[in-house]
């Protein structure tokens, strides 16, 4: 059927009624903007909306967020909106939830501790050191301003605050700790031997009757894969780059270090008062000026008046700013500030501010030669993106009705690839990203015949295919598996006989004989644990967690089992002893970490259970 609407879609009816379809989706879609586009939300919570700009930018942070995690195995389809939208929202949810049980509890962070964290994030870090031009780049890259990520990182610093406060409010009984030591900490003793798979290696040559009857009692596994052989085209922007006019390298660079402005950069300090003093605050800035013109040191001062706890331990220093760290009012005071400078009375939300400029450093830009690099690529990628979007439109429209990729390619001159051999599970090169593989194996390209949709693997990476052959799986021929057969026969008689070994001296162990006798018989090695606990290092991981999936084993009397290695070989366990493990006789540091280790799942638990309360209890 898709190929008839493939052949169909020239004709006069047909463009008739796709214009009809064309005109009642218009409608509908001006509808739906008359009926819905006056909405400013898609979501309240408690009175506070969630707008869609916000849950926009949380499905875009959450798609670079999986596009740098997974490259180019990602399939596509997992960055589409409608996939993510619902995570997203559910995310922004708990998160304005969280915000207002911290605002509902006065937290809050200063100023200065937004700039400290901003200043340390590596990510704005040029040499250890912060760049204010790679922090504008980074954020204008990721879709945010500084005011808005600013705020974002606000809101993190308090919820975390919050979850803190949760967790560390948290607290562990004595009996709650005898308990989780009674489990955690008990001991138990064990005897085991150890029965090597290559003992009871088969290696003779099966008969060619068993070789014929196990090859057909087993003919499914030796099918061939599944393959097809692949026509293909690859199209990266790379391949649209172009050299650059040194005229526009050099327009370039200039709009760069205007637009960047290199700015200088200002230290500041200052002194925070707000009404709750009991002296207005009028006349404590008359006193703090008065001081000044004393020759009174403004960390002094600061130290002495402000009410910013953050930073008047500092002297009042708040760092540097590049214009767009503090309150707008701020900023504009510092501006007309010279170093050594005090403002006059500066008023913001946070009260009232005394600023003195401290230092001011000169921002140097960068030279023509050192941005050339950059330029260079970024002029070439702004070029290249719009000559391969018009390519790849032209690609879509040329090979959705070709018979194969050999015309759209001679057409616009591309590169026409072939890969052979390629199946569904694929894993090497450009074949072995996953959307790539689904098409090639979906009914309208593999059983239809048709070119697949020109695909985006990538920014700026796109790939169209089609199947020149397709291998149907097939019964290998016995000569053709034969040594294949016989390595699985053998390897099935070695499992069967070494089943049977430690099957036997299992059964020896439950009739009463000991490990020693058993194992000396046998010519096997064995040994004995005493006081052996969960983190035992001395003993295979395998034989440890079995032995703690015992039961205990009444007075005099033991438990035995078998347990399996990843190398092959089986263990026998005897479990003849458990001891209890009691708090009060660990070292001081065990102590310590068992009860840092459960006041931590105790706090988690909290957090959780609040989290859910303050769901269950919202008005959403």
């Amino acid at each position: 059927m898709l190929q008839d609407i493939r052949q169909s879609t020239q004709g006069t009816a047909a463009k008739i009624i796709i214009g009809l379809i064309v005109l009642s989706f218009a409608g509908f879609g001006i509808q739906s903007i008359l009926l819905d586009g006056g909405r400013g939300s898609v979501a309240e919570i408690n009175g506070e909306d969630i707008t869609p700009e916000e849950l926009q930018q949380a499905i875009y942070t959450q798609q670079q967020r999986m596009m740098q995690m997974m490259g180019d195995n990602l399939d596509p389809s997992m960055l589409e909106d409608d996939r993510l939208r619902g995570p997203a929202l559910e995310a922004l949810i708990g998160r304005k939830l969280q915000t207002q049980a911290a605002d509902a509890l006065d937290l809050a962070v200063s100023e200065r501790e937004i700039a400290q964290m901003v200043t340390s994030m590596p990510q704005f870090q040029v040499d250890g050191q912060f760049s204010p031009e790679l922090y504008k780049n980074t954020l204008a890259s990721a879709g945010y301003t500084p005011l808005y990520f600013k705020q974002v990182l606000a809101d993190d610093m308090v919820v975390n605050q919050l979850r803190t406060g949760l967790t560390a409010s948290e607290f562990v009984t004595p009996a709650e700790l005898a308990l989780n030591a009674r489990i955690l900490s008990e001991q138990r003793d064990l005897r085991y031997m150890t029965l090597p798979r290559e003992s009871y290696a088969v290696t003779a040559p099966p008969a060619d009757e068993d070789i014929q009857a196990w090859y057909d009692s087993n003919a499914a596994s030796f099918r061939s894969q599944e393959a097809v052989d692949l026509e293909y085209i690859e199209l990266t922007v790379e391949d649209f780059f172009q050299p650059v006019e040194e005229s526009v390298l050099v327009e370039a660079y200039e709009l760069a270090i205007g637009e960047q402005g290199y700015q200088s950069r200002s230290r500041v300090s200052h002194i925070l008062l707000t009404e709750e003093g009991d002296t207005p605050v009028a006349e404590r800035v008359g006193a703090i000026k008065a001081r000044l013109a004393d020759g009174a040191e403004f960390a002094a001062l600061a130290n002495e008046y402000s009410e910013d706890i953050g930073s008047a331990g500092q002297g009042g220093d708040l760092g540097y700013t590049t214009g767009d760290t503090f309150p707008p009012e701020m900023e504009a005071a510092i501006v007309e500030l010279q170093p050594g400078e005090v403002s006059a009375a500066v008023e913001s939300d946070a009260g009232t501010h005394i600023i003195l400029v401290t230092d001011r450093e000169a921002g140097e830009p960068p030279t023509l030669e050192e941005l050339r690099p950059q330029l260079e690529e970024s002029l070439q990628l702004e070029e290249a993106r719009a000559e391969i979007v018009s390519v790849v439109e032209q690609l879509k429209d040329i090979s959705f009705n070709a018979e194969n990729l050999s015309g759209p390619a001679d057409e616009l001159g591309l590169e026409l690839a072939t890969i052979d051999g390629v199946t569904r599970s694929h894993a090497e090169g450009v074949f072995a990203t996953p959307v790539l593989l689904e098409a090639a194996f979906s009914d309208d390209v593999l059983m239809a015949g048709n070119n697949s949709d020109v695909m985006e693997l990538s920014a700026g990476r796109y790939v169209v295919l089609s199947v020149r052959t397709h291998h149907e799986p097939q019964l290998q021929p016995l000569d053709d598996v034969r040594e294949q057969v016989i390595e699985q026969l053998n390897s099935d008689r070695t499992e069967q006989a070494l089943e049977q070994a430690a099957e036997e001296a299992l059964a020896a162990l439950r009739q009463g004989h000991s490990v020693e006798a058993v194992a000396t018989e046998r010519g096997l090695q064995w040994n004995v644990e005493l006081a052996a606990n969960r983190q035992t290092m001395t003993l295979p991981f395998e034989v440890l967690n079995k032995t703690f999936e015992m039961p205990r084993p009444a007075a005099d009397e033991t438990s035995n089992d078998l347990v399996y290695t990843r190398a092959g070989d089986v263990v026998v366990v005897q479990l003849f002893g458990v001891n209890a493990g009691d708090f009060d006789s660990l070292p001081e540091p065990e102590q310590l970490q068992l009860q840092r280790q459960t006041t931590m799942e105790y706090g988690a638990l909290v957090n959780t259970e609040f989290q859910r309360s303050l769901r269950d209890n919202a008005d959403i």
